[in-house]
């Protein structure tokens, strides 16, 4: 297992020690359709006090996405994804006393996100959305922001499940070199969910050693998962205990941030995971 500690800092003033504690992500979703809670956020005051709650209750980011990436999802275009983000982003940046990431895949949406001073680009395609082709990574270079690069694919077929997902990593990371980007931007996240049956999500949480020991931070979004509700036959709204479990599991393999809903139980699992490590 490899420590991948990095330093970010922003010119508002903000800054953020990755790989020194399990960090926690906070989940803010502004849309109407989220897997998990769709539309219980999607109102600027209701949003923006959800967002002070997972502050005070230890999240170190703020995770905005105003498109659902749920499975089935509908996409929506930049400019309307923008038309979303626009109200509540310079508000939610202003406001948040912790780095803001924005979850997308679109470069014009990443572009017009880093201008208004968000501070993490968090692409669910990793720098390989193919109808925009070093256009995501384009941007992390003109803005010099930290990208969570996700790995993702179209179906479930893998001709070695871990060696194939590294070989994509290795992919962004010389789509990222060609763009002119540092690797020090560089975050990795496997992708629960994404590309991947139940039983293959599991897989890939066991064996999350061989992942974090690439020379990358590495970050979990798994909270409320259906694999999680599959093992332990509970809705949406009862995964709280799961996400705990795979996240404390993900801590002790390496993983450097988590990304999460349920901020104040988890953050403190996390801290007693840190602990043990």
């Amino acid at each position: 297992m490899i420590q991948n500690i990095r330093q970010y800092t922003w010119k508002d003033g903000k800054s953020l020690t990755v790989g020194k504690r399990t960090l926690v992500m906070g989940v803010l979703n502004y849309t109407p359709d989220s897997f998990s809670d769709g539309g219980k956020w999607n109102n600027i005051d209701i949003a923006m006090r959800h967002m002070e709650q997972m502050v005070a209750d230890g999240a170190d980011i703020i995770d905005i996405g105003a498109e659902s990436s749920r499975p089935g999802f509908t996409p929506i275009s930049a400019g309307e994804e923008i038309g979303r983000l626009e109200p509540i982003l310079p508000k939610l940046i202003e406001a948040c006393p912790v780095p803001v990431s924005v979850d997308t895949y679109k470069a014009e949406t990443a572009d017009y996100a880093m201008t208004a001073g968000a501070h993490i680009m968090n692409d669910i395609w990793g720098l390989q959305y193919a109808p925009e082709p070093g256009q995501m990574a384009a941007v992390a270079a003109k803005h010099g922001v930290p990208v969570i690069v996700m790995h993702n694919q179209d179906g479930t077929v893998y001709d070695a499940m871990l060696e194939n997902m590294k070989q994509f990593f290795v992919r962004s990371a010389c789509i990222a070199d060609k763009a002119g980007m540092d690797q020090h931007q560089i975050i990795i996240d496997p992708g629960i969910g994404f590309g991947k049956t139940a039983e293959q999500n599991i897989q890939v949480i066991a064996q999350l050693a061989e992942l974090t020991a690439m020379p990358y931070p590495l970050l979990l979004g798994a909270s409320r998962k259906g694999f999680i509700g599959k093992v332990l036959d509970l809705p949406v709204t009862e995964r709280m205990e799961g996400t705990g479990s795979v996240c404390v599991a993900a801590v002790l393999a390496g993983a450097a941030i988590v990304r999460v809903h349920d901020v104040k139980p988890i953050a403190r699992m996390c801290k007693m995971a840190d602990a043990l490590k």
